[in-house]
């Protein structure tokens, strides 16, 4: 096989590259990877399960109450007590880690470094999107009832440094000089596989390679985030705006392969192997500083990203003490563009606006939405809204953020959330008293009175507007004061930003 000019490569890379695709391909042709992907269920499949269990997980789903410890003053005495505590969150709290490890999904799109243990993906997330995917794919007429063979094919970015001369490739056994290849796997999915891979034409550089099988619905949705990350590529070439980047892609025999920057763990899994301690402050401003920078150009390039949370929020550096809060944005997989067809529902659960939710209509505030939820996680360990129900979430947004305005109970079609005009909630029920207990008004979570702390919360408040209207703009919020004392500008360049979080332990 040959490079675009000449240089031979290595034979093992693309068999290894392509061994799991091609090895699942004739499953998926009839089947469309019914063994690795969770079944689509309707919204009322979905509602039905959750009421059935409610009590159990409830009961395992309770929030840990007070003893939150953040990175500030740790020391060896102080392990034993955060330990106990944070055990005690997992068990009461399961549920977040047991949908996330089902499906190994979200390890393959975090592009980790070989000795990182992969992030498992949200399972109920993976069949929301499976549904909304399938549904699109339905009203474009790419489910076709009799399947024709597949012409092989190869197609590259004009830009690509990767471009394979792949008829030639069974025609070289030889290793020479200047070769790209494969490093590990770094995880896989229902989609296919990403491999960390050596760029000798980048200097020897590490990139993740995400390789997608053959099967319709997984390409025309590659396709897309490949039309995302061209369009960022092309209105930030110099990456100032901290969104992942994209190197290369190419079609190898109809499979579907994309070159990425290798990034490190991300903030959710920092926060895990760290048994959820929080963020201190000033690293919770320095990722926030830049997380809203991020979105904000891609709102002033009319995109939405729709699934932001800190599984998609990367560190940069590739390392196992992080002395940077240095992040960088991915899986534009969802992103919408203003002008293309919006999807009904949007987001993981946890981070969804209460426009998506009772079905008003969406656009980027509900991308301003999920941020705030993101600040609340780092500041305190945990998911503001731990819920999988939709009239739980609307209860536990009332009994946080107050009750939802008369004209959004007006407007949505949602209305068995409502009895004449107001949630209809029993609070004497069980669900009414776990939601009692282990929800309080948003400031009630604040870990200290300092100023800088109640700048925090004012912040995140503007984002959980009920309103989209009415919510905190990204370009006024990065003028908040919150961010003032911190030089957030800078970017990571002074020590302020600083810490040394040591996750080997």
């Amino acid at each position: 096989c040959l490079t675009r000019d000449g240089t031979r490569l290595r034979n093992e890379t693309v068999e290894a590259a392509t061994k799991t695709a091609t090895e699942t391909e004739g499953e998926d042709t009839g089947t469309e990877d019914h063994l690795l992907s969770p079944p689509a269920v309707t919204e009322t499949e979905i509602e039905t399960e959750t009421e059935g269990d409610e009590d159990t997980d409830r009961k395992e789903a309770l929030y840990a109450q007070g003893g939150i410890r953040s990175y500030d003053n740790r020391s060896t005495e102080q392990r034993p007590f955060d330990r106990r505590y944070c055990d005690g969150y997992r068990r009461l709290d399961p549920s977040r880690d047991r949908d996330r490890e089902r499906e190994p999904h979200g390890a393959a799109e975090s592009y980790y470094p070989r000795n990182f243990t992969p992030n498992l993906y949200d399972y109920r997330r993976g069949r929301e999107r499976e549904r909304e995917r399938e549904e699109s794919y339905r009203r474009k007429g790419s489910r076709r009832k009799h399947k024709r063979r597949r012409r092989r094919t190869r197609s590259y970015s004009p830009s690509s440094s990767l471009l394979l001369s792949l008829s030639f490739f069974n025609n070289f056994r030889s290793i020479a000089p200047g070769v790209d290849e494969i490093v590990s796997t770094l995880g896989e999915g229902t989609f296919g596989r990403v491999m960390q891979c050596i760029d000798h034409r980048r200097g020897g550089a590490a990139v993740a390679l995400k390789i997608i099988k053959n099967v319709e619905k997984y390409k025309e949705a590659a396709r897309l985030e490949i039309n995302v990350l061209e369009k960022i590529n092309e209105k930030d070439p110099d990456n100032k705006f901290l969104c992942v980047q994209m190197y290369d892609w190419f079609d190898y025999h109809g499979h579907m392969c994309i070159s990425f920057e290798l990034l490190a763990l991300s903030t959710f899994d920092f926060l895990k192997e760290n048994n959820y301690l929080p963020y201190s402050i000033g690293q919770v401003r320095h990722m926030a500083y830049q997380l809203c920078l991020s979105v904000k150009f891609l709102h002033d390039n009319k995109l939405t990203h729709t699934d932001l949370k800190p599984e998609n929020i990367l560190f940069k550096r590739e390392e196992r003490t992080v002395k940077s809060t240095a992040v960088r944005v991915v899986d534009f997989g969802s992103a919408t563009f203003d002008h293309e067809h919006h999807s009904t529902i949007v987001s993981t659960r946890h981070y969804r606006s209460p426009e998506v939710i009772l079905e008003l209509g969406w656009s980027h505030p509900c991308d301003v939405w999920s941020i705030g939820c993101i600040l609340f996680e780092y500041y305190l360990g945990f998911t503001l809204f731990q819920t999988h129900d939709n009239r739980e979430h609307l209860a536990m947004m009332e009994r946080i953020l107050g009750p939802v305005p008369s004209r959004m109970i007006r407007k949505t079609r949602k209305q068995k959330y409502f009895y004449r005009g107001r949630l209809d909630w029993d609070e004497s029920s069980s669900a009414g008293k776990y939601v009692r207990e282990n929800c309080k008004p948003l400031r009630r979570y604040l870990l200290s009175e300092a100023e800088e702390h109640h700048q925090l919360f004012d912040l995140i408040e503007s984002m959980l507007e009920y309103e989209p209207t009415k919510r905190l703009a990204l370009a006024d919020s990065l003028k908040h004061p919150f961010f003032e004392n911190g030089a957030a500008a800078e970017a990571g360049s002074s020590k302020s930003w600083e810490g040394n979080r040591d996750i080997s332990r």
